[in-house]
């Protein structure tokens, strides 16, 4: 207890400099903190678009481009392919998907919110939500209706849409009859409703963008793509059959090229707080070397010097860590709410979710602990100053 009142007491000894370093530390943590938590918010969310659909193949146009599972732009298919690909034996089941983005919410919303619609036929809504369940008091679209559809929470929250209310999305008035309880980035903001009625509201007669195609067990699945795509491609209608590893090869070269930079920046940051704190500490280091040599008069041990100097520096990174933390927890939240059109208030309610306490926990640990390596020398420098050594020195 009294080595740490010494500590706190020899640090604020020196106030300019004990902030400065505290402010270089914060900014460096804040700056880490933000561009990794920004960074796994964006690639979880686009890996788990996979997710999605594990082990199925996905049947889309040639000239579809697909992400991870979610057809981006390009051409749609005739609903009709359906029947060629349920004909193929080693086809267990199929299921086609509308896709359409950016929906125009009116009615009890008051913005335009980026969101996905789907369109799937009645009782099949677990191959897009697998075993996402609805919310209390909600229930699934029944099979014979055309103006009942399901939304995500995320939804739901933001505009504070009631189950059994009614939006009007494109003048059809439609009734919300349950709502995902999930946290997934993309099940969050998706509207799922029936197929038909997706295919009248935006005017896409017979037409789907995507096929869900589940091989029976035990089955190669490339090679049922294979003879998806060998059976069913032809001049009219060209068609790509897409596995797991195929929607992968796509997107996680960039995905591991973003983690790499990530890793980059924070070394780079963590680099410059150590060379920071290690500055400052061989400078208080070399100040008070008549305090070391008095302390080492009165009978100090080695060990107690060094703890006493480590002491300094770790509650200087301490505590440039929280305020960094705490900073930039709220520049990511800034940040996904800008570019996710969510309201900060809902962040800040789930912000665990956005900025993840372990992610937390690691970056006040490395930054504590890289902040007692850096001040390790002029820890040692300082235990062995002695009254001799002082006296040679100063006379």
């Amino acid at each position: 207890m009294h080595l740490t009142i010494t500590c706190l007491r020899n640090v604020l000894r020196r106030k300019a400099r004990t902030t400065l370093c505290i402010a270089g530390i914060a900014l460096a943590v804040m700056s880490t903190v933000t561009i990794t938590a920004t960074t796994t918010s964006y690639t979880t969310a686009i890996r788990e678009m996979n997710t999605l659909f594990t082990g199925d193949i996905l049947v889309v146009s040639k000239s579809q481009i697909v992400l991870q599972a979610l057809p981006i732009s390009g051409g749609n298919l005739i609903e009709t392919i359906e029947e060629e690909v349920k004909g193929i034996p080693e086809v267990e089941a199929t299921v086609p998907l509308l896709f359409v983005f950016s929906t125009e919410l009116r009615g009890t919303l008051e913005m335009v919110p980026i969101n996905i619609t789907v369109g799937t036929p009645p009782g099949n809504w677990t191959v897009l939500t697998g075993s996402t369940p609805l919310r209390a008091g909600g229930k699934w679209p029944s099979m014979n209706a055309v103006d009942e559809i399901v939304i995500g929470s995320c939804l739901a929250d933001m505009y504070d849409i009631a189950i059994y209310s009614t939006i009007k999305i494109r003048n059809h008035n439609l009734t919300v009859t349950g709502t995902l309880d999930t946290r997934s980035a993309i099940l969050g903001r998706t509207i799922i409703m029936p197929l038909k009625t997706a295919q009248e509201i935006y005017h896409y007669p017979m037409t789907v963008n995507m096929i869900v195609v589940k091989p029976e067990e035990g089955v190669d699945t490339k090679e049922v793509a294979t003879r998806i795509e060998n059976e069913l491609n032809n001049p009219t209608e060209r068609i790509k059959a897409l596995t797991n590893d195929e929607r992968n090869s796509i997107i996680d070269p960039l995905l591991d090229e973003v983690n790499m930079w990530n890793l980059g920046i924070s070394i780079v940051f963590f680099v410059t707080s150590v060379t920071i704190v290690t500055l400052v500490a061989m400078i208080n280091v070399s100040e008070r070397r008549r305090d070391f040599a008095t302390i080492d008069a009165l009978g100090a041990s080695f060990t107690s010097k060094v703890l006493m100097v480590l002491t300094e520096i770790g509650f200087i990174g301490l505590l440039g860590s929280v305020i960094g933390i705490f900073l930039g927890a709220i520049a990511t939240v800034i940040i996904v709410s800008f570019y996710t059109n969510i309201p900060i208030q809902m962040l800040f309610f789930d912000i665990f979710s956005v900025v993840p306490p372990l992610l937390l926990a690691k970056t006040v640990t490395y930054m504590v602990t890289a902040s007692c390596v850096a001040g390790l020398i002029p820890a040692i420098t300082a235990a062995r100053t002695s009254i001799a050594d002082i006296l040679k020195a100063e006379y």
